[in-house]
């Protein structure tokens, strides 16, 4: 049975880090590239970070590039979301993906599997 489980999430004054984590299982995580999303209340869903399976290429949104970076260990089957620098504008349901593609894409269409998300407030 296929899991992504997010965690790390909370609440965090502007200008705080938070580090997510998503735990995988249930796939060969390591042939799998994996991605942050995330969908604010009343917004459509919006790519954040995306990293690649085999030689850890990643990417992120215009967004959140210099604040946020993306890691992962395929040893625990755990990719990370470092957010630093955190603004009220992210406040949101993160949720991680996974997806075969061969290069690390920012659709939604190319993940297959989707964890349940973790809640990220930042207050003003």
């Amino acid at each position: 049975q296929v899991q992504l489980v997010e965690s790390g999430g909370g609440l965090v004054q502007t200008g705080g880090s938070l580090r997510l984590s998503c735990a995988a299982s249930g796939f060969p995580f390591s042939t799998y590239s994996m991605a942050w999303f995330r969908q604010a209340p009343g917004k459509e869903r919006e790519f954040v970070a995306t990293i690649g399976r085999i030689d850890a290429l990643s990417y992120e949104a215009d967004s959140v590039k210099g604040r946020f970076t993306t890691s992962r260990d395929n040893a625990k089957n755990t990719v990370y979301l470092q957010m630093n620098s955190l603004k009220p504008e992210d406040t949101a349901v993160y949720h991680c993906a996974a997806g075969r593609s061969r290069i690390p894409t920012m659709f939604p269409a190319d993940y297959a599997y989707w964890g349940q998300g973790t809640q990220v407030t930042v207050s003003s």
